[in-house]
């Protein structure tokens, strides 16, 4: 998948700086794609040169001005032919706590049951975060209802698909932690005959 489908489905939510862009990635979409601000405004100067984004610049008194930048019908319409293709095969799973965790036998066993423990903070924070988007979301209303009067649910689908990820992430921690407790008591204990 390329940058632009991700900046084009965040520009969905209506007119944003580039700025604007990098925040909301944090709270919209980095549950399933991570960008620099820098390959965001690159992105964005792409984009307007190729006609699917317009900017306009909005005057500012005691900041450089700002450009709103905002999906063009032919940004539209690209949104829609990227959404008819079919999916790349799913991305694989690269992460560097993983081969650590394959590692772990012969390696720092204490080193990675702390970066398995760091790991499941950062997931009951992010769990935290989708949470609070969650809620803004239903804005009161049930799942039901939101989903019968929302103007859009796209972004409710992902920021669930974003909880499911951590809590899982949560679980495998659990488990990974009391396993690697087990066996860590099981190689202290003197061998048996």
């Amino acid at each position: 998948m390329a940058l632009r489908n991700a900046v084009m489905a965040a520009l969905l939510e209506g007119e944003a700086s580039g700025y604007d862009l990098a925040k909301g990635f944090e709270a919209s979409v980095a549950n399933f794609w991570m960008a620099t601000p820098q390959q965001i405004y690159r992105e964005l100067e792409r984009m307007e040169g190729e006609g699917l984004v317009a900017a306009r610049v909005v005057q500012q008194e005691r900041r450089p001005n700002k450009r709103l930048f905002s999906l063009t019908e032919e940004g539209l319409a690209a949104v829609r032919a990227y959404t008819a293709e079919p999916p790349a095969k799913p991305t694989a799973i690269r992460d560097e706590l993983l081969v650590k965790v394959q590692c772990v036998d012969v390696g720092d066993m204490e080193a990675v049951r702390t970066a398995i423990a760091q790991r499941m903070e950062l997931a009951a924070t992010k769990i935290a975060r989708y949470e609070r988007v969650r809620e803004w979301l239903l804005a009161g209303r049930t799942e039901d209802e939101y989903f019968t009067t929302a103007e859009r649910i796209g972004p409710y689908l992902t920021c669930l698909r974003g909880l499911s990820l951590e809590r899982d992430n949560l679980t495998w921690g659990e488990v990974a932690l009391k396993r690697l407790a087990q066996r860590a008591e099981a190689l202290a204990s003197p061998a048996r005959d």
